[in-house]
C-alpha cells in the first residue's frame, strides 16, 4: 500500500511541474524574454530543460524523502552489494556448516544408535551376569553347608582317629608278637622245604613233564569207546611204573584228574583226527607218593613214509683226530632231530629226542668215516612209515662227495 501511495504522488507531483513548466514556457515565448542574452527560442528550450530537472529532481527529493529502499538503492548500492556479498558468502558458509552439521548429526545418530545396541547387550549381560551371581550365591549357600557338616564329620573322625590310635597301639604290639612268630614259622618251613627238596632229589621216579606211556587214540568215535582206549593207556602207564619200580604195581597207581580226563574222552571223539596221547608226570614224582599225571593230546599224521629222504649234510673231515668221526655223527644227528621236530614229530620233553638209533649201527657210521679225509655227505632216510608219536627210526648213508662234471 505504501509503493501505491507514492507511486500516486510521484505521479501528481511530476504532473504539476510539468504543467506549471507548460504554462510558464508559453508565456515566455508569447512574450519573447530573453534569458542570459538567448534568442527567445532558446531560453524557452533552457526552460523546458530546467522544468525537465526540476520533475527529475523533486521525484527523487520525494522518493530519497520519503522510502529508504530508495536512499539506499541511490547513495547506498555499492555498500548493499558489498553487503550482499558478504551476506552471500555468510549464507555459503553456513550451507556448509549446516552440512557438516549434518554429517555429524548422522555419525551421532550411528553413534547413538550403537550405542543403544550396546546398552541393549550390556543389559542382556547384566541378566545373564545376575542370573550366574545368583546361582553362585545358591552354590556359595551349599557349600557353605557341606563345610558345616564337613567340619561335623572332620570332628567325629578326629574322635575315632583317636580311639584308632589307641587301638594302634595294642594293635603294634600284637603285630611285634605276630612278627616274632612269623620268624620262626618261616624258620620251621626253610626247614621242611629243605629236607622236602632232600627227599625229592634223593629217590625220583619221575622228573615232571616226563613221558610215562604214550599211544594212538582213533578218534570219530563213540566217548565210550575212547574212554576204554585211555583205560588201557592208563593200564600200560601203570605197568611202566611198576617195572621201573621194579614192585607190585597195585600200591603205585597213576592219578589222572578227572575232569581233564572226562574233557580228553569228548575231545578225542569229536575229532576228525586220530590223536598221539600222552600220559606224563605233573611234578617231580618221589617213590612212596601218589603218582600224579596229565594228559597231552596232540593230532597223530604220518610226518614220514618208508624210506622217505630226511637230510643230507656234507662234512670235510681231517682224520687226525679218532673222536672226529665221533664228534661228525653226532653233530649230524643233532640235525635230524631238529628237522624231525620241526616237521611234526613229537620229542620227548625231557631230552628233547625224536629218533633212535641202533648202537651197532652208530658204530658202524663212526668206524666208516674214522681215519677219512675230505669232504664226506652223511644222508638220513625214514627206516619205517613213522607218526607223529614216533619214534623216528633212521637209516643213514655215508657217500664221499665228488666234484660235478
Amino acid at each position: 500500500m505504501y509503493g501505491v501511495l507514492l507511486i500516486v504522488v510521484l505521479i501528481i507531483t511530476g504532473g504539476a511541474i510539468a504543467f506549471i513548466g507548460d504554462r510558464l514556457g508559453t508565456k515566455i515565448g508569447k512574450k519573447r524574454l530573453s534569458l542570459f542574452g538567448l534568442r527567445p527560442r532558446h531560453t524557452s528550450v533552457v526552460i523546458t530543460i530546467f522544468t525537465g530537472i526540476c520533475i527529475t529532481t523533486l521525484t527523487f527529493g520525494v522518493m530519497a524523502a520519503a522510502s529508504q529502499n530508495v536512499r539506499t538503492a541511490l547513495f547506498g548500492m555499492e555498500q548493499l552489494n558489498r553487503t550482499m556479498r558478504e551476506t552471500k558468502d555468510s549464507l555459503t558458509q553456513a550451507q556448509a556448516d549446516l552440512q557438516q552439521a549434518q554429517v555429524e548429526q548422522q555419525q551421532t545418530d550411528e553413534a547413538l544408535a550403537k550405542s543403544k545396541d550396546d546398552v541393549e547387550k550390556l543389559k542382556s549381560q547384566q541378566t545373564e551376569l545376575e542370573e550366574k551371581s545368583a546361582r553362585l550365591q545358591e552354590g556359595n549357600r551349599l557349600l557353605e553347608a557341606a563345610k558345616i557338616d564337613l567340619l561335623h564329620r572332620n570332628d567325629a573322625l578326629t574322635a575315632e582317629n583317636s580311639a584308632l590310635g589307641a587301638q594302634n597301639d595294642l594293635l603294634a604290639g600284637t603285630n611285634k608278637k605276630l612278627t616274632e612268630s612269623n620268624t620262626l614259622l618261616e624258620q620251621h618251613a626253610q626247614n621242611l622245604r629243605d629236607g622236602l627238596i632232600t627227599i625229592r632229589e634223593g629217590d625220583i621216579i619221575y622228573q615232571a613233564g616226563e613221558v610215562i606211556a604214550s599211544a594212538v587214540v582213533r578218534g570219530g568215535r563213540t566217548q565210550f569207546e575212547v574212554d576204554n582206549d585211555l583205560r588201557a593207556l592208563a593200564e600200560l602207564a601203570n605197568r611202566n611204573v611198576s617195572e621201573k619200580l621194579g614192585e607190585d604195581k597195585s600200591d603205585q597207581d597213576i592219578w589222572i584228574y578227572q575232569p581233564e580226563y572226562a574233557e580228553a574222552v569228548k575231545t578225542i571223539a569229536a575229532s576228525r583226527n586220530d590223536m598221539v596221547v600222552r600220559i606224563v608226570a605233573a611234578g617231580n614224582l618221589v617213590r612212596g607218593e601218589a603218582i600224579r599225571t596229565t594228559l597231552e593230546l596232540y593230532k597223530n599224521s604220518t610226518v614220514y613214509a618208508d624210506k622217505e629222504f630226511i637230510l643230507a649234510k656234507p662234512y670235510t673231515l681231517t682224520g687226525k683226530s679218532d673222536g672226529e668221526s665221533e664228534q661228525v655223527v653226532m653233530d649230524f644227528l643233532k640235525e635230524v632231530n631238529q628237522a624231525a621236530t620241526a616237521k611234526g614229530i613229537l620229542p620227548d620233553p625231557i631230552r628233547g629226542t625224536v629218533g633212535v638209533i641202533e648202537g651197532a649201527q652208530f658204530y658202524d657210521i663212526v668206524g666208516a668215516l674214522r681215519g677219512k679225509h675230505g669232504p664226506w655227505i652223511l644222508s638220513a632216510y625214514a627206516n619205517g612209515a613213522t607218526d607223529a608219536i614216533g619214534p623216528l627210526r633212521l637209516k643213514i648213508r655215508v657217500e664221499q662227495q665228488t666234484d660235478l662234471p
